[in-house]
């Protein structure tokens, strides 16, 4: 494959990672300075058990892009930008494109903290000259593989590309060629000295989105390109913004295929270019899944001219270095940027604690929990039966782990709770709703049961499943669930018994019966007198 000589000189390193933790490790082979995440995202876009180096997996979509985009010298240069994007970690395919799915719309996800550089600030300049890069690729894929799409186009003919398009047609449709996903925001505002809920981290981000639009629309007339931001606090951004909406309003004689833009949903991308928070949204954690301050952190923490350690002094002394954003500063974004950019993502919600809401996960994807985190241990007893219930959270106060410990019980009762909580941890991490675990579980009746002793967040309970359970309702959901009504006594449930083990008058009246006595236990005599019922008893016969 050609293009993985462009990989040649860069340090690489040979980790073992898996798509999920429970899968067998695979050897994955990266530049040395990416992480392990990068690895493990490498793993989920790579189907099999073979091992995997990203040159070649690189290079084969690589080489699969530029094979039919222009002839002769041409195709080298737009080869090895496309591989120094993906080494820098500014710009990779998505996952469609990734595995040259081109029944899919094609598009790239632009990691937009990439080009910040500590030194110099945000590099338009090199931000410009990618995103038009990318859309020149995207159209010659439009071009080249307009027949293979599915759903987008009407069956039958080939639809005419743009430049075989009748003069008639032109004005009356526009063929979507792909789609530029914008992704990191709130790191790349961190770098450049903002604060995600801020007026200018508002207004840089403003300035670039409109920016990218502006690139990816280029030629389609000035009526069809957003106007761009009176002003930036990017330094270096007006200039060029006006430069690239001045080039990109001429209109061209015959319509290319459109280029819209959008944010990134999670995603092995996402993970591979390092991103810490998809799309638009803020990062709920100063911390990265391994435990260590992400990079967005310690560039707030520079920017303010705080060390680690001035920084953990302040936090024990209870000042808040870093406030958090929550779900409404995440909606004042939503709506800034809602006039720069094609596409945008569902609207968050912040009726609910940006705390309390779990990351959405993609189907199939487990978030485990990090090594060391937080969570709580409560003793209390059911009915005199003491058990033990532990939880483990996420950083975000999330819950991720349970287990359930009777004390007292038989081996198999306490198997069964371990067992029990186990499987719900793992429901957990894969994203499935504590509300519907509690809704399966809560007032289950089976004994042990009766009061609960040690805590005050239930009186009685019909089972231990039922007080852990609502147990958690009321710390996770801060809903406290009432008590069952209540039952005095547990019943027994009849079992299958000897006949020397039935009771005494069942006993009597079978033997009565078995002489021709009624099966009352009298003839109807007077003087009849009828011995009292003796219990059966086993003898050993040697």
């Amino acid at each position: 494959m050609t293009a993985r000589s462009h990989w040649n000189g860069v340090r690489m390193r040979t980790v073992q990672a898996a798509a999920d933790p429970d899968d067998t490790p695979r050897t994955v082979t990266l530049p040395a300075d990416w992480d392990d995440t990068a690895a493990e995202a490498l793993a989920r876009l790579t189907p099999g058990h073979r091992p995997i180096d990203l040159t070649h997996e690189a290079a084969r979509w690589i080489d699969d892009l530029c094979a039919g985009d222009t002839a002769g010298p041409a195709i080298e240069p737009v080869a090895r930008s496309l591989s120094c994007l993906l080494l820098l970690r500014q710009a990779a395919p998505t996952e469609a494109l990734w595995h040259g799915r081109f029944d899919r719309r094609p598009g790239f996800i632009v990691n937009l903290a990439a080009f910040v550089h500590p030194d110099i600030g945000f590099r338009a300049d090199d931000f410009v000259a990618a995103l038009r890069l990318l859309a020149r690729v995207l159209r010659a894929i439009a071009q080249q593989k307009a027949a293979l799409r599915n759903g987008e186009l009407p069956l039958g003919d080939p639809a005419p590309t743009p430049a075989t398009m009748p003069d008639d047609m032109a004005g009356t449709r526009t063929m979507v060629a792909g789609e530029i996903l914008l992704t990191n925001l709130d790191a790349c505002l961190a770098g450049l000295g903002l604060d995600y809920n801020s007026e200018g981290g508002r207004d840089a981000a403003c300035s670039l989105v409109a920016l990218a639009t502006l690139v990816a629309h280029a030629g389609e007339g000035a009526d069809a390109l957003p106007l761009p931001p009176v002003r930036s606090v990017v330094p270096g951004v007006n200039q060029i913004a006006r430069t690239v909406w001045q080039d990109a309003a001429v209109e061209t004689e015959r319509p290319m295929a459109r280029v819209e833009t959008g944010f990134s949903a999670p995603g092995p991308i996402d993970a591979l270019l390092g991103v810490e928070a998809c799309g638009l949204a803020p990062a709920f954690s100063p911390l990265r899944p391994d435990g260590r301050l992400a990079t967005s952190t310690l560039a707030r923490l520079a920017c303010r001219g705080l060390t680690l350690e001035a920084a953990f002094a302040a936090t024990l002394a209870g000042d808040v270095v870093l406030p958090l954003p929550d779900a409404s500063s995440h909606q004042s974004m939503y709506r800034a940027l809602a006039g720069f950019i094609d596409r945008m993502p569902p609207r968050p919600d912040c009726v609910r604690d940006t705390l309390q809401t779990r990351a959405l996960l993609e189907r199939g994807v487990r978030r485990p929990l990090p090594p060391r985190h937080g969570g709580f241990t409560q003793k209390a007893s059911v009915g005199g039966h003491r058990l033990y219930l532990r939880t483990g959270e996420y950083e975000d106060g999330t819950l991720g782990e349970i287990s359930i410990t009777p004390t007292r019980e038989s081996p198999m009762t306490r198997g069964l709770m371990d067992s029990l909580g186990q499987a719900v941890s793992i429901g957990l991490q894969y994203g499935a709703p504590l509300e519907t675990y509690i809704e399966a579980f809560a007032y289950s009746h089976f004994g042990p049961a009766g009061t609960v002793e040690g805590d005050a967040v239930a009186s009685y309970a019909t089972s231990m499943l039922d007080y852990a359970f609502r147990a958690l309702s009321d710390a996770y959901l801060g809903r406290r669930l009432p008590d069952a009504p209540h039952e005095d006594s547990m019943i027994p449930t009849p079992s299958p018994m000897l006949p020397l083990d039935l009771p005494a008058r069942e006993h009597a009246a079978q033997g009565h019966m078995a002489k021709g006595h009624p099966a009352n236990g009298h003839s109807g005599g007077d003087n009849d007198e009828t011995p009292p019922p003796r219990r059966g008893r086993l003898r050993l016969v040697v």
